[in-house]
């Protein structure tokens, strides 16, 4: 590694290159809070240089994992096998602005909520928001394909992926896609590399696809006695034929963890709560509002509050926000798990999982997209109880198998990486696996690039 190592620090110079222990441990864990030290780190900042570097690294035979801000849900960003992680955050550009023709040029590097923030400010915007946009950066999202609530309406990073400069494990610099609404020439290789979690290429510079920004939002807040009318009431509201910008939902575990971190009031016997945010023209968006509280109130909804200022409707989205880090008053530790079911399935789900709690015996929380069948599903548990843990793992597996059944995916927003991929092959068959993995053989003949994530050894296959 050594010589790799002095090759890398002769293309960047010795600043952006380190072995020192302090900075490994900098850059060997994600949000899954796994951890796995690489040999060594290097921060590029042009895409020569990343070039440069996967060409010495691809005769070396030296492993690389790309990273953003490491704040993936699957462990994707970590050195599973060790090597070098390669850094991206230097690459923090916007580099052009096109409202013209709503395009944006911008460089992996660029924070998710500081680019947001520069194209509304021009009367533009960019939907794809997840729930670390605002650490999250650009080429992370890419990689994982980010989704977040308005994704219901607006859809995820990928619809708004026009095209890529990429860097190959063999150094080589492509460019995909077009900066056009329309274009059909050759293999759509943008999609391909959107989602394919850094195991296919570097991606160095993205053209994103914009669109004009709504003149205003609107947000509804609605408590329901029983999940069920909750979940059933979600169902009717995509039947309604509207569309809302977000439909966001927390069950009663989450109602109490948040009520007990921030003490702010929220009705802790409630079955369940709906967020509800629509957008558009002041009339359209005012008249989505009232069927959309129609449809609560006729579901079984109650408290049904409509925000009548900016500054209501943050402090509704406040309860939602701070589930996360509110969870773990319940536990030291946290499974989670992103399964998505088709939306008319979604009741069916949420029992499901209500009697799989009751049948384990685990502290479930349940939240999420409900909009577009996105569940959030999480297991809070101390991970020195060896008992627990195998009730919890083995209760994963039988979420996944259910999820499936009814026509799901066990992966919605946060990739396969290395948490997912022993199930890969429930929800994938084997030709399909193959022909995945022949098209990373086909980017990466010698395996270097991000290697132990999305396809498990056979060791680790369910």
């Amino acid at each position: 590694m050594i010589p790799v190592i002095s090759k890398v620090e002769a293309i960047v110079g010795r600043l952006y290159v380190s072995t020192a222990k302090e900075d490994l441990l900098c850059y060997a864990y994600d949000a899954t809070n796994r951890h796995h030290l690489p040999d060594g780190v290097v921060f590029p900042g042009k895409t020569e240089e990343v070039s440069a570097i996967m060409k010495v690294v691809n005769d070396a035979g030296v492993h690389v994992v790309p990273r953003g801000a490491g704040t993936g849900m699957s462990g994707g960003a970590l050195a599973v096998q060790g090597g070098l992680v390669m850094v991206m955050t230097r690459f923090n550009r916007v580099l052009s602005i096109d409202g013209d023709n709503l395009v944006a040029e911008v460089e992996p590097g660029v924070i998710t909520a500081h680019f947001q923030e520069e194209v509304e400010s021009k009367g533009l915007f960019y939907p794809p928001d997840p729930a670390s946009a605002k650490y999250s950066t650009l080429g992370g999202n890419v990689a994982e394909c980010a989704g977040g609530p308005r994704a219901v309406k607006y859809g995820v990073t990928r619809d708004y992926v026009l095209g890529l400069e990429v860097v190959l494990p063999s150094g080589e610099i492509i460019t995909t896609g077009v900066r056009t609404a329309k274009g059909v020439v050759g293999y759509d290789l943008t999609r391909l590399i959107a989602g394919s979690e850094g195991t296919l290429g570097i991606v160095t510079k993205i053209v994103l696809r914009l669109v004009p920004l709504p003149e205003v939002v609107r947000t509804l807040g609605a408590v329901f006695g029983r999940i069920r009318d909750a979940a059933r009431t979600v169902s009717e509201i995509v039947r309604s034929g509207l569309m809302p910008r977000t439909l966001e939902y927390m069950d009663q575990a989450a109602i109490q963890c948040v009520e007990d971190y921030l003490k702010i009031g929220l009705p802790v016997d409630a079955g369940a709560m709906l967020l509800v945010e629509v957008d558009g023209s002041p009339a359209a968006a005012d008249r989505a509002l009232a069927h959309l509280a129609a449809i609560c109130e006729k579901g079984g909804g109650s408290e049904i509050r409509v925000a009548k200022s900016d500054k209501e409707a943050k402090a509704l989205w406040r309860a939602r926000e701070a589930i996360s880090p509110a969870l773990f008053r319940l536990g030291p530790h946290k499974i989670n798990e992103d399964i998505v079911v088709p939306r008319n399935r979604i009741p069916d789900m949420v029992e499901w999982i209500e009697d799989l709690r009751r049948r384990t015996g685990l502290t479930m929380v349940t939240f999420g997209h409900a909009g577009d069948g996105n569940i959030h599903f999480n297991i809070m548990l101390d991970k020195e109880d060896k008992k627990a843990v195998n009730k919890a793992e083995d209760a994963v597996e039988e979420l996944f198998r259910h999820t499936i059944s009814l026509g799901g995916t066990i992966s919605g927003e946060h990739g396969v990486g290395i948490t997912k991929a022993p199930y890969l092959d429930m929800e994938l068959g084997g030709p399909e696996i193959a022909l995945m993995k022949r098209i990373k053989a086909a980017f990466d003949p010698k395996g270097i690039l991000n290697p132990g994530k999305i396809f498990p050894p056979p060791a680790r296959s369910h």
